[in-house]
């Protein structure tokens, strides 16, 4: 009878022991996570300018660079591949909501690892009237702390006319993400 007390009480013991070690180890993760790195890296600052790129584009022979775009509002996104169920929806609704990005003076850029041809193919196909970025070596994705493997990870970024990035998504729904673009867009568009 002794020994069986004894026996309980060390089991007790251990799993009491065991979840405070593991309390102890999640509280430690979370308390050492530092809030400007997500899945893809370490995300750039905000309120600093943003990374300059340049890059092929879907449309003609060109590029075209952050410092071409400065005087409008600008939302990047990043996505991991052309004709994939989720990247299709999040381009659809970017272009569903896209006169309304228009009115708010804010121009859209979509950004993947896939090749120029394979933009072009994806914007005839979808009807997307918003230029698709290729950074096919992972470069641009990298600076924005969304790349991973060989893909872009699904991240969003707001930045203002004068360069500097002022908001960062990085936990994505493709079905309502426009929607919540927009509405920082406006409350950052608002107080500057």
């Amino acid at each position: 009878m002794r020994s069986l007390l004894a026996l309980r009480f060390t089991q007790s013991r251990r799993t009491i022991l065991t979840l405070l070690l593991a309390s102890c180890l999640t509280l430690i993760t979370w308390l050492n996570v530092p809030a400007a790195n997500a899945m893809g890296g370490k995300l750039p600052p905000i309120n600093q300018p943003a990374p300059e790129f340049t890059l092929p584009i879907n449309i003609g022979d060109g590029e075209i660079s952050l410092a071409e775009l400065q005087g409008k509002w600008l939302v990047v996104y990043f996505y991991p591949k052309d004709f994939t169920a989720g990247c299709t929806i999040e381009a659809r609704r970017f272009q569903q909501d896209l006169p309304k990005y228009v009115e708010k003076n804010t121009q859209i850029i979509g950004i993947s690892a896939d090749s120029v041809d394979s933009h072009a193919e994806f914007c005839d196909s979808e009807g997307l009237k918003f230029p698709l970025l290729a950074d096919t070596t992972g470069g641009v994705s990298k600076a924005y702390g969304s790349w991973m493997g060989s893909v872009s990870v699904r991240h969003s970024f707001i930045i203002d006319p004068q360069g500097i990035l002022r908001e960062t998504f990085v936990k994505v729904n493709p079905t309502v993400h426009s929607t919540e673009v927009l509405e920082r867009l406006e409350q950052l568009q608002a107080i500057s």
